[in-house]
């Protein structure tokens, strides 16, 4: 039976409006280009809710390298921390909405990992813009919260794009008016399982009556923890990250956090980040009086689900000798692709290489990382003393 929501009037009558659905797929997909705040990113994550720039609707999928468009993806979003967020929306009355729809997003999601360059997306975005008759430089830096034309932060935020897609940091969400079962259950299982891909299933009902209409999102199945929150600028410590992380990470993943961590504490120097709400600690090789910081892990809280991470610190690692050899850059690159969960191939480009820490609950994967870093941290501690940083320039 439709639901009703009631609205009282100026004059104190009660305005009955009836859930109705809608008229057709096309007409649904233009509130969500229209309104990208009915995604409920409010929802999705309380304590830093998530903001939407429309990229492309129908977005171009390809199969292949330099390959032709396979499939069409609804819509592409990026939120203010350039995760690509792929939304497939579809109604009720729609058979393929309980199992179908997710092989369909699946193969989305596979795919443009691999063959979405950042620049096409960029492209697609600047596109959308000019279809709009939009200025996209101004609407990128309203959707940041920054000053107008600060292109060091838009050259940020598309290279986060771009490392985002490299570690498969990617958010699927199903749309529709109603969530049927089926598909909720799958859902509420790739939450658990796809760590560092967010899965997410939003309704969004739709009331009318005399000439109204109310839209009403929900998030279903968002039953995360709130993340705890540090006061600004407070170091994390061992003790207060490990709570943490027990709260917000499945046990495997708090035990593969806590070797990589025993590592570190036995072959390398440890600091602490100062994020409020994601902990980090950080290890680092000191030479010479010279510290090259070599890789840190991230308890990602703000994410839904919560997510636990690895990135080899590219950047600053770069500029310590032996690394700021691009041969060097490229061997290390080339031993963590053995056993990394994407391409490093084209190590050129690639600045902070990511993982998930639920793909190292596979122990020789496990092993494998702790001979790299060792190999790594030998090489910076071979070097000859007053050799080990260079200018980055």
């Amino acid at each position: 039976m439709p639901g009703k929501i009631y609205l009282i009037q100026d004059d104190k009558s009660l305005q009955a409006l009836t859930q109705q659905p809608y008229p057709n797929e096309d007409d649904f997909q233009s509130l969500l280009e229209q309104y990208p705040d009915l995604l409920a990113g409010d929802q999705m994550n309380e304590a830093a809710p998530r903001r939407w720039l429309l990229v492309a609707r129908e977005m171009g999928v390809p199969g292949e390298e330099g390959g032709l468009d396979q499939w069409s993806l609804d819509h592409l979003f990026l939120d203010q921390d350039g995760i690509p967020t792929l939304v497939e929306v579809k109604r009720r009355s729609d058979t393929r909405i309980r199992r179908e729809v997710v092989g369909q997003m699946l193969d989305y999601a596979a795919n443009a990992v691999v063959y979405w360059p950042v620049e096409m997306v960029q492209a697609c975005f600047a596109a959308t813009c000019e279809k709009r008759q939009a200025d996209p430089a101004q609407l990128l830096t309203d959707h940041l919260r920054v000053a107008p034309n600060d292109e060091a932060a838009m050259e940020a935020f598309w290279a986060q794009v771009k490392t985002n897609l490299q570690a498969a940091k990617i958010r699927l969400v199903f749309v529709a008016d109603e969530i049927p079962p089926e598909l909720q259950r799958i859902v509420e299982f790739l939450k658990k399982t796809m760590d560092p891909v967010e899965v997410q299933a939003v309704e969004i009902h739709q009331y009318v009556g005399q000439g109204l209409k109310t839209l009403v999102p929900r998030v279903i199945g968002s039953t995360h923890k709130p993340p705890v929150v540090r006061p600004q600028g407070q170091i994390w410590d061992e003790q207060m990250f490990f709570k943490a992380l027990v709260d917000a990470q499945n046990p495997e993943v708090v035990r593969v956090v806590r070797a990589v961590y025993e590592w570190a504490q036995g072959h390398v120097s440890i600091t602490w980040g100062r994020a409020p709400i994601n902990g980090a600690f950080y290890a680092t090789v000191q030479h010479g009086g010279v510290d090259c910081p070599l890789l840190a892990v991230w308890n990602w809280v703000s994410g839904t689900p919560p997510a636990a991470y690895v990135e080899i610190q590219g950047n600053q690692l770069r500029a310590c000798a032996p690394f700021n050899a691009p041969e060097n850059w490229r061997e290390l690159c080339r031993l963590l692709s053995e056993f990394w969960p994407h391409p490093l191939a084209n190590a050129d480009e690639v600045k902070v290489p990511q993982a998930s820490m639920a793909h190292f609950t596979d122990n020789s994967r496990l092993q494998a990382l702790f001979r790299v870093l060792e190999w790594a941290a030998d090489r910076i501690r071979d070097e000859p003393v007053g050799l080990g940083v260079v200018d980055a320039q």
